[in-house]
C-alpha cells in the first residue's frame, strides 16, 4: 500500500513542478526535521534514494553515544538502529564502555548538504574508531571531541590505538547477517588478515578503503518490506591480498595506473528532485 501511494504521489509531483521550480535534493532533504512515519521502507541505492518511516537512534543509551548532533544524522531503518544498539553491546564485552556513534542518515535520507555520497536509505552508519572515554558527553563535548586514527601518519601500518578490540568490534560487524559491507582503512584490514584464525569468512565483508581510519563504515543489505537497487556482492574470498595491494601503492604511487575521471560522474549533492526516484519525491515533501 505504501509503495503505490509513494508512486501515485511522486507522479501527480512530478507533473505539477515546473522547471524553475525543481530545487536541488540535498536541500530539500537536508530540510526535514521528521520522518514520514508508516512502514519502514528503503528506497533506491545508497547513494541515491531516502527512506520512509525512519527512526531515530536516541542520542544517548547504555551503550552508546550520538555525535555531532547539529548534524541530525542519527536516523534510519529501524534494523539499522537495532543493529547498533547491538554492537554497542558487543563492544561493552570486550572492553569499551559503549560506541561513539557518528553519521547515519538524515530523517528521509536523501543526498546532503555537506559530505556524503551514500548513507541515503538509512541502511549506513559511521562508528568511531576512539574507544569511548565518557557515554555522558554534553552536547558541546560531542561537538569538539575528535576521533583518533587508527593507521600510522605513513599511512602503511596500524597506529598505537589500533587494538584487538577494535578487531573484535569490526568482526562483529562483519559477521552480523544483516551487513552487507564494513568499510575500513586497508591498514586495519591487513592488521585482521594477519591475526584472524578459525573461520575466515567474515573477512570478506570487510572492504579497503581510503578515509576510514578514524571510523568504520557499516552498510545493511536491503531490509524485506523495502524497494532497493541491489548491490554487487564482495568478490569471491578474504579480500586480503587486495588490501595488501592497497599498501603497496601507498609506499609507491608509481605502481598505480591513472585512471581517467569518468566525464558521467556527478556527486549526489548536485541531483535535482526530479532526478530521485519518484517514490523519493514524495517521501522528501510529504506533511
Amino acid at each position: 500500500m505504501i509503495r503505490k501511494f509513494l508512486t501515485t504521489a511522486a507522479l501527480v509531483l512530478a507533473a505539477a513542478l515546473p522547471a524553475a521550480a525543481d530545487p536541488l535534493a540535498k536541500d530539500v532533504f537536508g530540510a526535514a526535521n521528521g520522518s514520514t512515519g508508516g512502514p519502514p521502507t528503503a528506497i533506491g541505492f545508497y547513494s541515491k534514494g531516502c527512506i520512509a518511516g525512519a527512526v531515530q537512534l536516541p542520542e544517548s543509551g547504555p551503550s552508546w553515544q550520538v555525535m555531532r548532533l547539529s548534524r541530525h544524522r542519527n536516523w534510519g531503518h529501524p534494523q539499522l538502529v537495532s543493529f547498533l544498539v547491538g554492537l554497542s553491546r558487543a563492544a561493552q564485552q570486550v572492553g569499551w564502555p559503549g560506541l561513539y556513534i557518528g553519521d547515519m542518515s538524515q530523517p528521509r535520507g536523501g543526498p546532503m548538504v555537506t559530505g556524503h555520497a551514500s548513507h541515503q536509505m538509512g541502511l549506513d552508519a559511521d562508528i568511531w574508531m576512539l574507544p569511548p572515554t565518557s557515554l555522558r558527553l554534553s552536547v558541546a563535548q560531542r561537538e569538539k571531541l575528535s576521533s583518533q586514527s587508527v593507521v600510522n601518519a605513513a599511512g602503511t601500518a596500524p597506529s598505537a590505538l589500533w587494538s584487538n578490540a577494535h578487531m573484535a568490534i569490526l568482526r562483529a560487524a562483519a559477521s552480523d547477517p544483516r551487513v552487507e559491507r564494513v568499510f575500513v582503512d586497508p591498514v586495519a584490514k591487513v592488521a585482521m588478515c594477519q591475526t584472524a584464525t578459525g573461520d575466515r569468512s567474515w573477512l570478506r565483508k570487510i572492504r579497503p578503503i581510503n578515509n576510514h581510519n578514524y571510523h568504520f563504515h557499516v552498510r545493511l543489505a536491503c531490509p524485506a518490506g523495502s524497494v532497493c537497487q541491489q548491490q554487487d556482492a564482495p568478490p569471491p574470498g578474504d579480500g586480503c591480498n587486495e588490501a595488501a595491494e592497497w599498501i603497496k601503492n601507498r609506499i609507491d604511487p608509481s605502481r598505480v595506473k591513472p585512471v581517467p575521471p569518468d566525464p558521467n560522474y556527478r556527486h549526489p549533492r548536485s541531483y535535482r528532485l526530479s532526478e530521485m526516484p519518484r517514490q523519493c519525491q514524495a517521501v522528501a515533501t510529504a506533511r
